[in-house]
């Protein structure tokens, strides 16, 4: 498949939360359930838009946190979804969830319709450092959680963040373990991002706390490398690792610049060659669809060259790299011609490593991803 065919991948965002943790930019509203009914009328709408019977791939559902709805709302929203699209028998259906929004019946309800993958946000597990994230869940909670899960829906996985004030190596280290420990076949580590926005911002301009220095942070994410390989967890992707065929196909679909579709605000799709981002407020979302109006703030046709410039960036989030022959074929340009000087550039830094078929970030490169790909814009 190439980036301007019909999609067989969609992203669905479901925007409600509990609570809105301090770290947290997403789109998302908290305490405002009242708007559900409102919401679920509106994505019946945008998903009326779509011819029916597109078949699918890869299905996702994010957010906020999609298990906030209760099993009566998700019912509807499946059923919307599953109007306009069938899924293949293999399909990858995956849904973010909160552990405490995991119920045994709820847990079953997304089994019996059809949810294959769950991506679970535990983030730690150290009292402490859940307090400082502002979760409303325990470690002891962690492991009754997903093993109830990983009886019914399997491939589990567990996103985990470090380099958070007060944590240190040992208490990151033995996060990993216990995650380990619980024998998820997906892992997926993020470093703490202060975002401008969010309360955390607030608090680090106002001196309340610092973020660990750049060597600490360092140090965990080597150690996450060569600790969850050792334990067969694969490292695929900048701030993912699996087991062989675990690998997260939906998110490998954005990584290899194929097209998707996305519904609900703040959802982006990439359809036929043009990027679209729906509002990102959901209330602006809400009254636009409502009105029979566009969802979409922003919309881009991107140029062959800039397909291309794009595929580069998102290629090298991956760990087997960038496929040279591959690229050629799908952009029509070789990345010497589009960025000698920035290869060459990262390549004698020691952050990119060339072989006869592949570009790719060394270990180091992965590091500072983000100054790498810079160089290619």
């Amino acid at each position: 498949m190439t980036d301007l065919e019909t999609p067989s991948s969609a992203y669905i965002h479901v925007p409600f939360c509990q609570h809105r943790c301090g770290y947290c930019d997403f789109t998302l509203v908290a305490r405002k359930d009242h708007l559900i009914d409102d919401y679920l009328a509106a994505m019946e709408q945008q998903l009326a838009t779509v011819e029916p019977g597109i078949e699918l791939q890869t299905l996702f559902l994010g957010g906020g946190t999609p298990t906030h709805l209760s099993i009566e709302q998700l019912e509807r929203l499946f059923a919307a979804i599953l109007s306009r699209f069938q899924l293949s028998d293999d399909c990858e259906f995956s849904i973010e969830a909160n552990p405490l929004n995991l119920c045994i019946d709820k847990i079953d309800f997304l089994q019996q319709s059809g949810v294959n993958r769950v991506s679970l946000g535990v983030q730690s597990f150290h009292s402490e450092i859940l307090t400082f994230l502002e979760r409303d869940h325990q470690p002891e909670q962690i492991f009754e959680i997903v093993q109830n899960l990983r009886d019914r829906i399997p491939n589990t996985s567990l996103d985990l963040i470090f380099a958070v004030p007060g944590q240190s190596l040992q208490n990151w280290q033995d996060s990993l373990a216990d995650a380990v420990g619980l024998g998820i076949p997906h892992l997926s580590t993020y470093g703490l991002t202060i975002e401008k926005g969010t309360s955390f911002w607030s608090r680090q301009q106002s001196g309340l706390f610092d973020l660990p220095a750049d060597e600490l942070a360092g140090t965990m994410y080597e150690y996450s490398l060569e600790y969850l390989s050792s334990q067969g967890l694969q490292h695929y992707e900048i701030s993912n690792f699996a087991r062989p065929g675990f690998e997260c196909r939906h998110n490998e679909v954005y990584w290899t610049g194929h097209p998707y579709f996305g519904f609900g605000p703040g959802a982006a799709s990439y359809l036929k060659g043009v990027r679209r981002q729906n509002h990102r407020s959901v209330a602006t979302w809400l009254k636009r669809i409502a009105a029979g109006e566009s969802p979409i703030s922003e919309e881009e046709e991107l140029d062959p060259e800039s397909r291309a410039r794009e595929a580069v960036i998102f290629g090298l989030r991956r760990r087997v790299g960038i496929d040279l022959a591959d690229f050629e074929s799908r952009y029509g340009f070789t990345l010497d011609e589009l960025a000698e000087t920035a290869m060459e550039k990262n390549i004698t830094a020691g952050l990119l490593e060339q072989t006869e078929t592949h570009l790719r970030l060394t270990q180091a490169g992965c590091l500072l991803a983000d100054s790498v790909v810079i160089d290619f814009l």
